[in-house]
């Protein structure tokens, strides 16, 4: 089982993990709103505002996918988009999905009032 760490505050991420959730096959995530509990993050040594700022993916092996390499886990698993999860997987192609993706995560982190809020009261 694959677990997403999703901000279920965020009207875009929460449009785009619902899109997911659509189309996975049956028994292969587990989704997980950090904006209604952290505690299984928190479980993994990331704090609620790292996860609110980038998309965190565990894989059946245990181990954090974070950002990019969180979404090609997830593409990877989802008819038709295996291609685009293999397409991000170039190495120069990733450098660039990296510099992108970071730049709108922190983007949407630095304007989102229940971001702020986490990082505030970890800032505490």
């Amino acid at each position: 089982m694959i677990t997403v760490f999703y901000d279920g505050k965020c009207g875009l991420c929460s449009k785009e993990i619902q899109h997911y959730k659509r189309i996975a096959p049956d028994g292969v995530f587990d989704w997980v709103d950090i904006t209604v509990s952290s505690r299984g993050l928190k479980k993994e040594g990331v704090s609620l505002s790292t996860g609110l700022r980038l998309l965190h993916a565990k894989d059946n092996n245990e181990v954090i996918h974070v950002g990019v390499d969180a979404f090609i886990l997830i593409w990877k698993q989802l008819q038709n988009w295996q291609i685009l999860a293999t397409f991000v997987s170039i190495p120069i192609i990733r450098q660039i999905a990296y510099f992108i993706y970071n730049k709108f995560a922190n983007w949407r982190f630095d304007r989102l009032e229940h971001c702020q809020l986490a990082a505030k009261n970890e800032s505490k």
